[in-house]
């Protein structure tokens, strides 16, 4: 999954992430750079994998959508579907 996500995110495919789910865009070091937002005990690591980290409810950044929290999936399942169309 690792593999497949630096992938995903080199090719400029959309690559979501919500709650701890950055944990792996962490691993696959797709977060130099931009800025990404997740749960909040993930949100050093995040920082310290070199994005910069807001407290918003969805944040866009190229391919990368990242979200904080299960009350944010309307707006994360907004802005996953304006990526794929």
């Amino acid at each position: 999954m690792v593999a497949l996500t630096r992938d995903l995110a080199a090719a400029g495919k959309p690559v979501a992430a919500i709650c701890h789910g950055p944990s792996l865009l962490v691993s696959a070091d797709v977060l130099r750079g931009r800025r990404a937002t997740s749960y909040a005990a993930v949100r050093d690591d995040v920082r310290n994998a070199g994005a910069d980290w807001v407290d918003e409810p969805v944040v866009v950044d190229g391919p990368i959508i990242t979200s904080r929290i299960p009350a944010d999936l309307p707006d994360f399942a907004r802005a996953i579907l304006a990526a794929l169309q």
